[in-house]
Formats: structure tokens, C-alpha cells, sequence
């Protein structure tokens, strides 16, 4: 099992960026799939998650700027993320578990950077 984020970059407050999370060795579409984040000296914390059920969930700081979304025939999981913060500036991890959204997911991806700054 493989997870690849990808996307990552700098971007002025404002800004907007899409992540990717390429899938090999599992099919997305029958796990729960997501995206955490983490900031130098913080802790990690969850951002978005799409469950089995098809409902997704959102961390609250998102308020609305994220969307995430599934591509089966493609077979990735994408964040677009909009009017991006400095307080956005964190690795962001995409991950996969056989049940349900947690903070512990099964599977985890190598993370991509992103950095919010003028």
C-alpha cells in the first residue's frame, strides 16, 4: 500500500492550492480517506475526511475554504484549498483506514509542504 501526496508550494495568504494523494495498492473508493496536517511545534491535527458513508467532515478552523473529493477512475483523493492562511502552513499527510475517520488511520503517505506567507 502507497500513498503520494503531492502539490504542495508556497502561496501568498489569499492563495490557493489543490493536493493530490495518488493510491497504489488499495482502492480508495472502500476506505475511509483523508487529510491531516501538521505544523512545525504543533500537533498533528485532521483537516478533512471523506468516510465510507460518503459524508465528509471537516476540521473547524476549515470554515468553508476546503473541499475534499474523490476521483475513482483516477483513483486519488484531492484537497482544493481556498483564501489559504498563514496558520495553513503545515505538511499535509493524506491517509486511509479500513473503517471509519480517526485520528489514527491505518495507512499514511509521505507528506507535501505547503506554506502560506507574503
Amino acid at each position: 500500500v502507497q500513498l503520494q501526496a503531492s502539490g504542495g508550494g508556497s502561496v501568498q495568504p489569499g492563495g490557493s492550492l489543490r493536493l493530490s494523494c495518488a493510491a497504489s495498492g488499495l482502492t480508495l473508493a472502500d476506505y475511509a480517506i483523508g487529510w491531516y496536517r501538521q505544523a512545525p511545534g504543533k500537533e498533528r491535527e485532521g483537516v478533512s475526511c471523506l468516510g465510507r458513508n460518503g459524508l465528509t467532515y471537516y476540521g473547524d478552523f476549515v470554515k468553508g475554504r476546503f473541499r475534499i473529493s474523490r476521483d475513482n477512475a483516477k483513483n486519488i483523493l484531492v484537497l482544493q484549498m481556498n483564501n489559504l492562511k498563514p496558520e495553513d502552513t503545515a505538511v499535509y499527510y493524506c491517509a486511509a483506514a479500513v473503517d471509519h475517520c480517526a485520528f489514527d488511520m491505518d495507512y499514511w503517505g509521505k507528506g507535501t509542504l505547503v506554506t502560506v506567507s507574503s
